[in-house]
């Protein structure tokens, strides 16, 4: 069973980076047609896509976000990087990740997610 684990601060302060880091355990982030996905939950909204990696190393993002986002990976480690650049206080939510499924398609596996403010 796949698990996944969010690490990275809580607190960012506008205009800088917000990088968070998922751990994998229990499958390999290179597994065909799995697709390693970043998602944010504002307050008092619904759940947003940020992007995602493929088990390929392709990226894919959100159109409203994609100039401010890049994903990335360490295979070696099994893990997949968010960066998130010149943060404001709308970017405060429960950030998420997840394992999409290509050949279901669904998103099968998530992390527990953890709380982002943007705050000075």
């Amino acid at each position: 069973q796949v698990q996944l684990q969010v690490s990275g601060p809580g607190l960012v302060k506008p205009s800088q980076t917000l990088s968070l880091t998922c751990a994998v355990s229990g499958g390999s982030i290179t597994t065909n047609y799995r697709y390693w996905s970043w998602i944010r939950q504002p307050p008092g909204k619904g759940p947003e896509w940020i992007g995602w990696i493929t088990h390929s190393g392709g990226t894919d993002y959100n159109p409203s976000l994609k100039s401010r986002t890049s994903i990335s990976r360490e295979t070696s480690k099994n893990q997949f990087t968010l960066q998130l650049s010149s943060v404001t206080p709308e970017d405060t939510g429960v950030y998420y990740c997840a394992r999409y499924n290509a050949a279901t398609p669904d998103f099968d596996s998530w992390g527990p997610g953890t709380q982002v403010t943007v705050s000075s």
